[in-house]
């Protein structure tokens, strides 16, 4: 058991939560990391003991253009800076884990400067992937390179060149011993060499006792990534996606499908699996923004809290914001918040409130930890499953119909009551069975 395996992460994109400029000038250093301090507390509040914070390295623009490795983006501060903010998130119990953007550089990259400046000459040259001085690109550098995505502002590394290796190797050393991080999140994962991820996996077992590796992968087997010898966790896209068509179609068959084909892709147990579990992230639209029906937010937090995974929160969905990809930009997914708007939202706004309830109750329950998955009641618009972990039984069912319901829940544990962890109501099982009404787009936690 390690410190991730009870984890709930809230998740913090600095640029744009501390509202610094969409362009790096590298004029002078301005601290605005500072403000995220107060947001320790409030990460707390709602139930949260991880943060998964960046990226936040020196670049030019959104932050995954990277000029420097070992230096706090100068719109967010200094390197003096993110020492505090770890320090006193560990201070208060709360893990940190660093976005670490290893599939590419910038073009102010110290080394893809002495590719422009040197051309064939440049020590460099093979730090990058399919360098021809033959080619040219729309920056007119009198050379062409493979990139991410497509954008040549993203130079893709040489990942099987031994000293781009050790480099970014040594890049993960320097930030455990320079901030005491926890963990990395690797972006672009599903594009990595694994030969190189599991060389850093190699370093991660070395640098600090149950340090993290969470890859940000979109499709494929989950397996060939999650495993002893590459990452921990890497991003549950598919369960993502589940829950929000399946509430905006009513059907929740869509979601348990989902959930029995990644608990059979994790052999006996789903959670040897590890997934990390989002409803929104800085990558796709707001929650908020692609629900149909808004009252069925709690029943989709409702099902990430309990469902095999570890949870997380993107920062800002606690209290129900929307935001929309808008003429292809991510902006309006990143936005500038100010804590003090949200003063008093746990008394005045009730998803913020429930979703401090979830995080609590995941910490408290070690079946929604460590549990077997077991469904216990499908139908498109009611759904009920438990976790079993050592005779300690958890029973979630949710109601996504706009009109309540009474379900009798299959029940063969060794439990013979429970208590509702959202509702106060005690249930008792009765010749095999839990009978339990729920609201319309509702919800409970039998504990």
């Amino acid at each position: 058991m390690a410190w991730y395996d009870e984890s709930v992460f809230y998740h913090i994109y600095p640029l744009g939560l501390t509202g610094a400029p969409a362009q790096n000038d590298y004029g002078e250093v301005v601290h605005r990391l500072p403000k995220l301090l107060p947001w320790i507390d409030h990460i707390k509040e709602i139930g949260c003991n991880a943060i998964y914070i960046g990226p936040l390295f020196e670049s030019v623009g959104h932050g995954y253009e990277t000029t420097d490795y070992r230096t706090l983006d100068r719109r967010l501060g200094d390197n003096d800076d993110l020492k505090e903010f770890v320090r006193t998130c560990h201070e208060k119990g709360v893990r940190v884990i660093f976005d670490g953007v290893f599939n590419h550089t910038g073009r102010d990259f110290f080394a893809f400067k002495d590719l422009q400046k040197n051309r064939e000459n440049s020590q460099y040259k093979d730090w990058y992937c399919n360098v021809n001085f033959g080619g040219n690109n729309e920056y007119n550098d009198g050379f062409s390179y493979d990139n991410w995505g497509g954008y040549n502002l993203l130079v893709k590394l040489n990942q099987w060149n031994p000293q781009v290796k050790d480099y970014i190797y040594d890049v993960i050393r320097f930030w455990v011993s320079e901030f005491d991080i926890d963990g990395i999140r690797l972006d672009a994962a599903d594009v990595l060499d694994f030969d190189f991820m599991k060389g850093m996996r190699q370093v991660a077992n070395e640098v600090k006792p149950d340090f993290w590796l969470m890859g940000e992968v979109i499709h494929g087997e989950y397996t060939r990534w999650v495993n002893s010898e590459t990452l921990h966790s890497v991003t549950n896209y598919n369960l993502n996606k589940a829950l929000w068509s399946g509430c905006n179609e009513h059907n929740f068959f869509e979601i348990a499908h989902t959930v029995k084909r990644l608990y059979d892709m994790g052999g006996c147990h789903y959670r040897n699996l590890e997934l990390y579990s989002f409803a929104d992230n800085h990558d796709v639209e707001r929650i908020a923004s692609k629900i149909i029906n808004k009252d069925h937010l709690g029943v989709i937090y409702t099902l990430m809290y309990t469902l095999p995974g570890i949870p997380s929160i993107y920062y800002g969905s606690e209290f129900g914001i929307e935001g929309k990809k808008e003429q292809g930009s991510d902006a309006s997914l990143r936005p500038h918040l100010e804590l003090s708007d949200y003063a008093d939202a746990m008394t005045d706004n009730p998803l913020t409130a429930l979703i401090a309830k979830l995080g609590s109750i995941h910490q408290a329950q070690k079946a929604l930890c460590y549990g077997e998955y077991k469904e216990l009641l499908l139908t498109n618009r009611q759904y009920a499953f438990a976790r079993c972990y050592e005779n300690e039984d958890v029973i979630t069912a949710v109601n996504n119909d706009e009109q309540s319901t009474t379900l009798h829940i299959p029940y063969q544990g060794p439990k013979t009551q429970f208590k509702g962890a959202l509702s106060g109501k005690d249930y008792m099982v009765q010749n095999g069975s839990i009978e339990i009404t729920l609201d319309a787009c509702g919800g409970d936690i039998l504990i």
